[in-house]
C-alpha cells in the first residue's frame, strides 16, 4: 500500500507559506486593479486569509466569467486573487509535494523542468529510436473530448482521499472542487480552465491512465501532456490494441471519450505534437499556430513595455518559455524578433 498522509494540514497554514503563495500568484498580474488593491493591504488581508483557513471558514468568491479564441472557443472561469493565493498555496503545499513525486516520467505538462519542447524532445528521440528497430512502426496520437469539462469530480476526489485522510483537508478540497459547481452542464462535472489547481488537478486525474499505460499494458514510448498523448508502437496491430484497451480504462474508470482526433498512422508520416510537426528523421518544425501565437505574444509585451506596465524583466519571464519553444526549431527569424526587443528597451 502506497504511503497515506493522515494529517498536516493545519500546520501548512502559515503567514509564510501564504506570502510565498502570494508573490507567486502575481506574477505578470502585478497591474491588475485587484493585485494593485490587494497590495496595499497585503499583510493584514494575508493574516485574514490564514485565520480563516485554520478556522475552516475560508469561503471562495465568484468567478469571472469570458471566452478565449484562441485556437478556439474556450470558457475561461477566473478566480478573484485572494482565491488564486489560495490555490496556489494548495498546490504548493500538498499536491506538488505529494502527488507530484507520483507521476510517470513521461508526464510533461505543468510539471518543472518538462514543459513541451522537453517532451517534443523526447517524442522525437523515441521516433528515432523505435523506427531504426522497427521500419514499420505506427504511432497513436490520442486526445480527450473537452477534458476539463468532462472531468468528474466525485472521481477526482476519491483519487486524492487515496493518498490523503487529513479530514481538514478532505474537506477544504471538497469545497474547492465545488466552488465552480454553479457551471456545472452535468452534475459534479467539469474543474474550471483557468484555476491553476485546474492544471494539476488535471494532471492527477489522467495519472490514473498514464500507470494503466505503462505498468499494465508496457508502452514504452508513452508521452502526455495533459489530456493529449502520444504512443509509439512496433506495428499497427498493438497501436490498435492499445487504443482498444485505453479507450475502455478512459470511459469506465475516469468516465471520459477520446474525440474524433484520436488516430493511428505510421511513423514515417511524422506526428503533430506539442506545437511541433516532429519526424523520425529528427526534424522539428514549428507548426503555424504556435508561430502566431509566439508573434502574438511578443506583440503584446511590447505593447505592455511601451505603456510602461511591466518592465524588461517581465518581458523576459513572460515569454522565457515561449523562447525555449521555439529554440529547437527552425525559427530564427523569431528568436531573432525576441532579441531586438531586448536590445531596443535594454535601457528601461
Amino acid at each position: 500500500m502506497p504511503k497515506k498522509f493522515k494529517n498536516g494540514f493545519k500546520e501548512k497554514i502559515t503567514y509564510e507559506n501564504l506570502y510565498k503563495a502570494y508573490l507567486c500568484a502575481r506574477i505578470f498580474k502585478r497591474y491588475r486593479y485587484d493585485v494593485i488593491k490587494f497590495n496595499l493591504r497585503y499583510e493584514e488581508k494575508l493574516n485574514l486569509i490564514c485565520d480563516k483557513l485554520k478556522n475552516g471558514i475560508y469561503n471562495f468568491g465568484e468567478f469571472r466569467e469570458f471566452y478565449v479564441y484562441d485556437p478556439k472557443k474556450r470558457r475561461i472561469l477566473a478566480a478573484p486573487f485572494e482565491d488564486r493565493i489560495v490555490h496556489t498555496w494548495y498546490v504548493k503545499e500538498f499536491i506538488e509535494k505529494i502527488f507530484v513525486p507520483t507521476f510517470i516520467s513521461s508526464s510533461y505538462a505543468c510539471i518543472k523542468k518538462k514543459g513541451m519542447h522537453k517532451c517534443a524532445l523526447d517524442v522525437k528521440k523515441a521516433m528515432c529510436n523505435m523506427r531504426k528497430k522497427y521500419p514499420e512502426s505506427y504511432v497513436l496520437k490520442m486526445d480527450v473530448a473537452k477534458f476539463f469539462d468532462n472531468i468528474d469530480r466525485n472521481i477526482l476526489f476519491n483519487i486524492i482521499k487515496r493518498k490523503i485522510s487529513d479530514r481538514n483537508f478532505l474537506l477544504f478540497t471538497r469545497k474547492l472542487l465545488n466552488s465552480s459547481k454553479k457551471y456545472d452542464k452535468k452534475e459534479n462535472v467539469s474543474i474550471p480552465i483557468g484555476n491553476f489547481s485546474s492544471q494539476m488537478f488535471g494532471n492527477m486525474y489522467l495519472n490514473e491512465v498514464d500507470k494503466y499505460a505503462k505498468e499494465k499494458l508496457k508502452c514504452k514510448y508513452y508521452f502526455r501532456y495533459m489530456d493529449d498523448t502520444c504512443v509509439i508502437c512496433k506495428n499497427k496491430k498493438e497501436a490498435r490494441d492499445i487504443l482498444f484497451k485505453l479507450t475502455i480504462f478512459y470511459a469506465e474508470k475516469l468516465h471520459l471519450l477520446l474525440n474524433n482526433k484520436t488516430e493511428i498512422f505510421p511513423i514515417k508520416n511524422g506526428v503533430n505534437f506539442c506545437g511541433y510537426k516532429i519526424t523520425c528523421k529528427g526534424y522539428m518544425n514549428l507548426r503555424n499556430k504556435g508561430k502566431k501565437r509566439f508573434i502574438k505574444k511578443i506583440k503584446k509585451v511590447r505593447k505592455l513595455l511601451e505603456e510602461g506596465k511591466i518592465t524588461v524583466n517581465d518581458v523576459k519571464k513572460s515569454i522565457a518559455g515561449n523562447i525555449g519553444y521555439i529554440q529547437i526549431a527552425n525559427v530564427d527569424n523569431l528568436v531573432k524578433k525576441y532579441l531586438y526587443l531586448e536590445k531596443e528597451n535594454s535601457g528601461k
